[in-house]
């Protein structure tokens, strides 16, 4: 076997790729999938990382997803974007996206673009859940 350090390259995506994993949490319940960041930002440096993680989700049809936005202080256009996309992914597989918790100043952006009227936005994560039933 050939050590590690001959592949800096394949060190540093291994570093990446563990970073992705502990970016984003997803738990079960009630057959919903919650999804939640441990980043207080969602931006183009992190948008790559988490589309690839949720749009997972959506390989199975019929899929329930929320995606929880407590502690997400800063979501920019491409944020937006990325929620657009798997929004579409959701629906294409007969999947349903919904948000719970955004920060006061992520729900002024979300009037502000209009995205409430395309998205299902919950201030609690009990009531976003209930709303599946």
């Amino acid at each position: 076997m050939i050590p590690a350090v001959h592949y800096p390259n394949l060190m540093c995506w291994l570093k990446i790729y563990k970073e992705m994993a502990e970016m984003i949490n997803i738990e079960k319940r009630d057959k919903i999938d919650i999804i939640t960041f441990s980043v207080n930002k969602i931006n183009a440096t992190t948008i790559d990382e988490i589309k690839e993680g949720v749009n997972k989700v959506f390989d199975n049809p019929n899929s329930k997803v929320v995606i929880d936005l407590k502690g997400v202080e800063y979501i920019d256009s491409s944020g937006f974007a990325c929620f657009l996309y798997l929004h579409k992914a959701a629906k294409n597989n007969f999947g349903l996206l919904k948000f719970a918790n955004p920060e006061p100043r992520a729900t002024d952006l979300f009037h502000t673009l209009h995205l409430h009227t395309i998205f299902e936005i919950y201030d609690d994560l009990n009531a976003c859940i209930r709303s599946f039933r």
